[in-house]
């Protein structure tokens, strides 16, 4: 139990709304609030905020209102705090799958105006403008509220009359009350200051009322019972799905299971790799840390990363990315690197390119000497990648081709000295830092992912010359997408074997069979996996 609860103004919206249309009717209207409320019908329910037509964000999600010629007032509310509105309407925005949980952007005060955009079509005013402690505020308050969210719904189901009321709630007041008990249960945020504002914002929010509710002690479920009891009593504690749980039970024990699961709740740290093209060293971006008074580790693993725990606000707003003087990667992919380990003179494929980071960083270890086929069927994340490669200075030596790796592999022949399948996966070793992924993903998923993930191995196969290296590599850390995908692979392809890496890595990363692993626990980085394979020369495919 992490403390008690005083908190009075629960009550007051944790009893069915008669006139749900109350509010959020002048904002919306009734169908779009319906679609907000999660209803499913084949109509269309998409919110009409306004009558102009619709236009999109810098996110890429729509958002509808009048054209931006169009002059319109906008009402600011100075008593609501900028940093709980915009975590409101962001939340809200998540949870109906139009948007991520990361507002850091280098898009810089246009993503920030962004968010107001969305705070003042959704509830009707604007804010004060959002300050720097308000944009880091607004990052851990929807990172940990999304993290976090199955245990939070625990407590806010606690001081209500059971789910079905927790359900029926308007759709902001959720993220609301998840705001109020992260901050104050997680964040340490004094109790009165965090009731007195979360009550002003649901007040000018939602409906008018208040209640009398009080409860200073916040259940937890108890670990009992069998095997089910105990993995849906974890699934709660830690705020994980329960087949998750299940499943990391099984195959690490209770004990590991609920270490991974409180490093995927911690608040996630962030590496960045210079880009050496530009002639930025480690060194230079250290003596710049200093100056701006960023805490910082350099990478124990490689001499081009270094390590924020916070303050990539900082980095953001220097310009650091923007003028690709350096770029965020985890130790994690760059050690993925490391096991293709890219040599001048040499053609790779990479064939699940985008958005780029990996083949960025393969380039600038060319040195300007070879070639980098990018292969991705998203032609969104290739500009990414083309952006990306031309303000790193390796665009001449990246060519991005737009194409499904299954039919790119039958219509060319051409053959490299490497491939690189970094696969669609579930991504389950960097659960810290996607606080969303969680809860996007299904057990369902992992068969479908299986299969993909077999044809792109075959499809990639075909493309690496006689003598060459395949390198397989996910982000998950789970056994059936890594180990058992490569396992299959060499029974139908007899013309590869293992290539073992630790020549490529230190030796804390290298399993018993010669593959590469990195474990968020005894590592603290994001979980990852590749193998090494080589082609023989003989008995070509």
């Amino acid at each position: 139990m992490e403390g008690t609860l005083s908190w009075s103004y629960v009550s007051s919206y944790c009893f069915p709304n008669p006139n749900h249309y109350t509010r959020w009717g002048r904002i919306f209207g009734p169908s779009a609030f319906d679609s907000i409320a999660g209803a499913s019908s084949g109509i269309d329910r998409t919110p009409k905020l306004h009558s102009g037509t619709p236009s999109n964000t810098a996110d890429g999600s729509p958002v509808f209102g009048p054209p931006s010629s169009r002059k319109r007032t906008h009402k600011v509310n100075t008593e609501v705090s900028p940093h709980r509105a915009v975590s409101a309407v962001r939340l809200l925005r998540i949870e109906q799958g139009g948007a991520f949980a990361d507002l850091l952007s280098d898009k810089g005060r246009k993503a920030l105006k962004n968010e107001m955009d969305y705070v003042e079509r959704t509830l009707g005013f604007r804010t004060r403008d959002l300050e720097d402690r308000d944009v880091r505020l607004v990052s851990d308050v929807v990172g940990g509220a999304v993290r976090w969210r199955r245990y939070l719904d625990h407590l806010i189901m606690s001081l209500c009359n059971g789910e079905k009321t927790f359900r029926d709630m308007e759709p902001l007041l959720p993220q609301i009350l998840r705001i109020g008990f992260f901050e104050i249960i997680k964040l340490g945020m004094p109790p009165y200051a965090v009731v007195d504002e979360n009550v002003r914002l649901a007040k000018v929010s939602l409906r008018p009322g208040a209640g009398n509710m009080e409860n200073n002690f916040l259940p937890l479920p108890k670990v009992e019972g069998d095997e089910r009891a105990q993995a849906r009593a974890l699934a709660t504690i830690h705020s994980h799905p329960v087949w998750m749980v299940r499943r990391w039970t099984k195959s690490l024990g209770q004990e590991e299971a609920v270490k991974l699961m409180n490093w995927n709740n911690t608040d996630p740290s962030f590496c960045v790799r210079v880009n050496l093209q530009k002639g930025f060293t480690r060194a230079d971006l250290v003596m710049m840390l200093k100056d701006m008074k960023v805490p910082h580790k350099v990478s124990m693993y490689l001499d081009d990363f270094v390590r924020l725990q916070t303050g990539m606000q900082a980095i953001i707003q220097a310009g650091l990315l923007k003028e690709g003087l350096c770029s965020v990667q985890d130790e994690s992919a760059g050690l993925v690197v490391s096991v293709v380990d890219p040599r001048p003179g040499e053609t790779i494929i990479d064939c699940c390119a985008a958005p780029g980071g990996k083949a960025v960083f393969m380039a600038s270890r060319l040195r300007s000497q070879g070639r980098i086929w990018a292969v991705d069927i998203n032609k969104a994340r290739l500009r990414v990648l083309k952006e990306t490669s031309k303000i790193h200075n390796v665009d001449t030596v990246i060519t991005a081709i737009h194409a499904d790796l299954r039919l790119f592999c039958v219509n060319h022949l051409m053959k490299a000295d490497k491939v690189l399948l970094d696969a669609p996966c579930s991504g389950l070793g960097v659960l810290s830092k996607r606080a969303d992924l969680r809860w996007n993903r299904r057990l369902e998923d992992l068969g479908q992912l299986k299969q993909l993930q077999d044809e792109l191995l075959d499809s990639a196969s075909r493309l690496v010359k006689p003598g060459g290296i395949l390198v397989y590599s996910t982000c998950s850390i789970d056994p059936e997408e890594n180990e058992e995908r490569v396992a299959a692979f060499l029974l139908r392809h007899r013309e590869f074997a293992v290539d073992p890496v630790h020549r490529f890595v230190p030796a804390g990363f290298v399993s018993a069979i010669g593959f590469y692993n990195s474990d968020p626990i005894k590592h603290s980085m994001d979980g990852s996996f590749a193998a090494r394979l080589i082609r023989s020369v003989s008995n070509s495919f």
